[in-house]
């Protein structure tokens, strides 16, 4: 694809322009992006131009995508601020260096940086099964899925610096999904996990992410107890109680009902008793279910406890 330039110059002229010889690469600067180069729809992203060579003016130009008309004939210091931005702003992007003594002279260009748009189209939906909830050396498979016809999903796992996996979409009841399995699970699998679903021919302009999906390794520690307050049979509009302990120092305890996607948190406070307790009301009775409840470090708020023995809640 022929190069699209979009520096302090035309195009006819930037070529004429004299580039300084150069060995390895050593004079090239280097092109970042802040906060990221992930940049949702209507937000700004800086990009800097990085050298130990001291330039003193730098220009950017865009090797791919829709041409930049803002950064035409534009000379700036370091860094410049794109925004809001828009699809057309989503490409590779290089940048050179000069001083202002020499301003026919340009180093090499830096390394390519893409610039990702998101929120161009709505979000996937991304789903675990058989739950997100996965013992040590099972599999979990994390499903995206959109009724748009996405070529490409991207997964992406918070924390993670790496480029997300580029999963193929599949058409599926008139949209398209991707499956992908996280296993033998072990802590370093588990997370805080995204999707995004793009097509073929703007591979750098991306849905909005689905929903955060927590992947939670449990049996990591001894199981904690459950009980109710008053009883686990109460009547309907009576108010119930109920609480998580143990005697490790858990610091925080989650609740969960069977058939219920998200459960309940609390921090783990001292008993007179002696063990670390978190109490969950419930409110008055309406229905009832199987409730357990598990324990975490905030060191390591993924790796959770065994599971409790399950507890029934009947409403009379």
């Amino acid at each position: 694809m022929s190069l699209m330039v979009v520096s302090m110059a035309c195009v006819g002229f930037f070529l004429l322009q004299r580039a300084w010889p150069h060995v390895d690469g050593q004079d090239k600067p280097f092109l970042s992006a802040w906060p990221s180069a992930v940049v949702p729809q209507g937000e700004h992203v800086s990009l800097q131009c990085h050298s130990h060579l001291g330039f003193t003016i730098f220009s950017l130009y865009k090797e791919d995508g829709v041409p930049t008309p803002e950064l035409y004939n534009r000379r700036f210091w370091k860094d410049i601020l794109l925004g809001p931005v828009t699809p057309a702003h989503a490409g590779t992007y290089r940048c050179r260096g000069s001083h202002l003594n020499s301003p026919t002279e340009w180093s090499a260009p830096s390394n390519p940086l893409v610039i990702t748009v998101t929120g161009v189209y709505r979000k996937p939906s991304l789903l675990a099964h058989p739950g997100p909830l996965v013992k040590s050396g099972e599999t979990v498979v994390l499903q995206c899925w959109s009724d748009m016809r996405f070529e490409l999903f991207l997964l992406h796992r918070e924390g993670i610096t790496d480029d997300p996996l580029h999963l193929t979409g599949q058409l599926h009841d008139g949209g398209s999904q991707a499956n992908y399995f996280v296993g033998p699970m072990m802590p370093a699998l588990a997370g805080t996990y995204r999707c995004f679903g793009s097509v073929a021919h703007s591979p750098h302009e991306w849905s909005a992410p689905s929903d955060p999906l927590d992947i939670v390794i449990i049996g990591q520690h001894g199981k904690p107890s459950l009980s109710a307050q008053p009883g686990p049979m109460v009547q309907a509009g009576e108010n119930v109680t109920l609480s998580c302990s143990s005697q490790s120092s858990f610091d925080i305890y989650h609740l969960s009902r069977d058939g219920e996607a998200h459960g309940l948190r609390l921090p783990a406070v001292p008993s007179v008793s002696g063990t670390f307790q978190a109490d969950f009301p419930l409110g008055p009775a309406t229905h009832g279910g199987t409730y357990r409840c598990f324990g975490s470090f905030r060191i390591a708020p993924y790796e959770w406890s065994d599971p409790s023995d399950p507890l029934p809640i009947s409403v009379t």
